[in-house]
């Protein structure tokens, strides 16, 4: 048995982004994705009550959210799609052992959102969304496959809106599981006509982003002799530290997984530490990699730094962290700025002039030139470089929706 359950809204055209604008409400309305326009199920309100996602805390106007089921092979997804003023929302698919549903629902309205903010800041036409699935996933790597092939059915069934990717839990070679059942997919391998694993590209936009943070703040680029606190070790965490290593960079590392942090200390020869006791150390940079949600208002006091600038998606608990960051006179770099590496590195697959690795590495360049509008914005403004960010989303998404307006208007 498979289900597949979708909430599908009508409300003025991107409104969690342009709420901030000051676009007539006239200038929000029309572009709306046609397949999106479908009877919403619930619509007498059971469903919401039930399932709690019009309430969610981190519901945000989103476009819409669909539910995916499949008792054969024990699949569990959720596809949030924010905002698609931009393109189609394209986003990675994250496959996690979350504790409830709940905690899934909220992951993928916080990253979806996120998204968003980063296609915009990056000049990107596309959307914002993300996927998740939760885990387990099936431990026979046959079954797994099927697992697989069996979530690009729901992707396909969603009809280009959503444009799935690799993300934490999710491998190149479960991509091409899901390319064989829908041509609505990044990340594959390049043989495949693709653009291979994002995470290099995710990791080289975040060092180049640390440099531009450091040059704001410190008015040098060099990282060297600079006390960095890696926190996570995956994919992108890993190459990150190689980076910051060959500059000569002092790493502190820091991994739930200790094989991780073993063949980081092997590879680096730098000093570990406990995860709990990460913030007893005095560095430089605090550089999450790792899940989200690790700047609290608990832990900032206890920040030792003067930059955060790390990989990780959703690193502030809530928006209000990075104001509490900007009292402390801590540089926070808006992470969805800072990680769009992948993001761009992937969109080219999309792109006319098809994915080059030149093309890709001379495009990560501008993430280093918008981070320095950001701040430079936010000290003018005297607001935090989330806000400054954001801002800068909100900008390019009124401006697309402004144009489109004039060109409704004329036609």
């Amino acid at each position: 048995m498979q289900a597949s359950l979708s909430c599908r809204l009508f409300a003025p055209l991107h409104r969690s982004v342009l709420a901030h604008s000051s676009l007539p409400l006239l200038a929000k309305r029309h572009y709306r994705n046609p397949a999106l326009v479908e009877p919403a199920l619930g619509e007498t309100g059971a469903y919401t009550q039930e399932h709690g996602v019009f309430s969610h805390s981190s519901w945000v106007n989103h476009d819409s959210i669909h539910y995916f089921r499949d008792d054969v092979t024990g699949l569990k997804a959720i596809v949030g799609i924010h905002d698609t003023l931009l393109g189609p929302a394209l986003g990675g698919c994250r496959l996690y052992n979350y504790k409830n549903e709940t905690e899934a629902l909220n992951d993928v309205l916080r990253l979806s959102r996120g998204m968003t903010f980063k296609a915009a800041c990056a000049g990107l036409p596309l959307g914002g969304g993300k996927s998740v699935v939760i885990g387990p996933p099936p431990a026979d790597p046959d079954e797994r496959g099927g697992f697989f092939r069996r979530f690009g059915m729901f992707i396909d069934s969603l009809g280009g809106n959503y444009v799935a990717a690799e993300d934490i839990g999710v491998s190149v070679s479960d991509m091409v599981h899901i390319r064989a059942m829908t041509e609505w997919v990044a990340g594959i391998p390049t043989e495949m006509g693709g653009s291979g694993n994002p995470a290099p590209y995710t990791a080289h936009g975040v060092y180049l982003g640390m440099k531009q943070a450091v040059l704001h703040k410190h008015d040098t680029d060099s990282l060297s002799g600079m006390r960095i606190l890696v926190e996570g070790l995956g994919s992108v965490g890993y190459l990150l530290a190689k980076k910051l290593h060959n500059e000569g960079a002092e790493l502190i590392v820091c991994d739930v997984n200790e094989l991780k942090v073993q063949k980081a200390l092997d590879k680096f020869g730098c000093k570990s530490v406990p995860l709990d006791y990460r913030f007893d150390e005095k560095f430089d940079i605090y550089s999450p990699n790792a899940l989200g949600g690790t700047i609290t208002a608990e832990m900032i006091p206890k920040l030792s730094c003067s930059i955060v600038a790390g990989a990780a998606n959703n690193q502030l608990v809530d928006d209000q962290m990075a104001n509490l960051l900007m009292e402390r006179d801590i540089l926070y770099v808006p992470d969805f700025v800072l990680n769009a590496g992948g993001l761009i590195n992937v969109s080219l697959e999309k792109d006319p002039d098809g994915w080059s690795e030149d093309r890709a590495v001379r495009k990560l360049s501008g993430i280093a030139t918008n981070l320095e509008d950001i701040f430079t914005q936010s000290a003018r403004r005297q607001i935090s470089t989330l806000d400054s960010a954001i801002r800068l989303a909100v900008h390019r998404l009124s401006r697309t929706a402004y144009r489109r307006q004039i060109s409704t208007l004329d036609s």
